[in-house]
């Protein structure tokens, strides 16, 4: 059962604040019976006076008690309980005519257990009391209990529910949007990383064979290539955005064939994917990706090798990776000595793929090799 103090705080919108000028309305309205009764004729004056103070603690009490701290809730509610013996005595009326109202505001600002506790304590007195002045235990003293005590705080409690779900929906839709923002951006960045890498590379080999004096058909294959590698880019971004995107392991390796042979660095690579878990080729296909998009940004490498088995995948490179490289940045993955900046892993790169291998399970490690290079290991846990 619920025992923090329920809090929320109005909306600030413009129907919001029509709803919330709605409900202050009601509050009011609520009110016009024991503001009657002060206000009859014949009434002194200091009984208009509590009954109006009355109302207007009430009234504050409901519309922006649930923004105060747990003491001066606790103080209000004794303010209430006090006035609301007071009004009655003022004018001679019915002493628990406002004990509905006060029981009201403590099941709406009281944790659900101290308004139960409370509200189940205020029955009793009031049986106790009519039992006391009827002299005789009857089914007749149950009603003033429920009409007084238990209707207004079982409805104030299912209200004070229904607004807290209400506020719970909200912060689920922001979550979900913060979510599909993170979601969008980590797919964008494995998308247009490689894409724009291989783009280069190939653009690079073209001009090369270009300034070689090179067979024009090569340099030409290589820039209908580009033309090539832009469309699918485009129509990847496209599914990235609507969410459809699965990427294919076996596409992943051929694109990484194309792109290690633009960027002039050799390759050993599986000639088929056959042997790896059906759950893991997706997340093995954004690491690959990945990985070797950094070997081609980053690492400066002549060679890279990848290796995949049932349950993991591994890309060697021969490049640069420092130690100090590896200090500076190993915290964010393992083993904990691993380093990131030589390959330039670190950041939303290594985070995405991380959170990736993490849904099915997966760990991701990276750090230099001890005869030189750099290796990125994605595996089952």
């Amino acid at each position: 059962m619920e025992r923090a103090w329920p809090s929320w705080r109005p909306q600030r919108d413009e129907s919001q604040r029509w709803r919330w000028a709605r409900g202050l309305a009601v509050l009011a309205g609520l009110l016009v019976w024991p503001l009657w009764e002060a206000f009859r004729p014949g009434r002194g004056p200091l009984a208009v006076v509590l009954a109006l103070a009355y109302a207007a603690s009430w009234i504050a009490a409901m519309a922006y008690g649930v923004t105060w701290t747990p003491r001066t809730r606790i103080a209000l509610l004794v303010w209430l309980s006090a006035l609301g013996v007071s009004v009655p005595a003022a004018h001679g009326g019915e002493p628990a005519a406002l004990l509905g109202f006060t029981l009201s505001a403590a099941a709406w600002l009281l944790p659900t257990v101290w308004a139960l506790l409370l509200a189940g304590a205020a029955a009793v007195v009031r049986l106790l009391t009519l039992y006391g002045a009827a002299g005789t235990l009857s089914w007749e003293l149950l009603p003033p209990v429920l009409t007084q005590i238990v209707t207004p705080v079982a409805v104030l409690l299912l209200i004070r529910l229904l607004v807290q779900l209400g506020q719970a929906n909200k912060e689920i839709e922001a979550l979900a949007t913060a979510a599909e923002r993170e979601r969008l951006s980590r797919d964008l960045h494995d998308v247009l990383g490689h894409s724009l890498t291989t783009i280069t590379a190939k653009a690079g080999l073209a001009r090369r064979l270009l300034e070689r004096g090179a067979d024009p058909g090569l340099a030409l294959a290589e820039v209908r290539d580009v033309e090539r590698l832009s469309r699918q880019a485009h129509a990847e971004i496209r599914a990235t955005v609507s969410g459809s995107r699965r990427p294919s392991l076996t596409a992943e390796l051929s694109g990484v064939r194309a792109a290690l042979r633009a960027a002039g660095i050799g390759a050993v690579l599986p000639e088929s994917v056959d042997q790896v878990a059906e759950d893991l080729r997706e997340p093995f296909a954004y690491v690959l990706r990945e990985g070797v998009t950094n070997v081609i940004r980053h690492s400066g490498a002549t060679r890279c090798e990848v290796t995949l088995t049932e349950t993991s995948l591994e890309i060697r490179d021969n490049g640069r990776a420092t130690a100090a490289g590896a200090a500076a940045t190993g915290a964010a993955a393992r083993p904990p000595d691993s380093g990131l900046a030589g390959s330039g892993l670190a950041g939303s790169g290594l985070a995405g793929l991380a959170e990736r291998l993490r849904a099915v399970d997966g760990l991701l490690e990276a750090g230099p090799l001890p005869q030189g290079g750099f290796l990125l290991r994605a595996s089952r846990a």
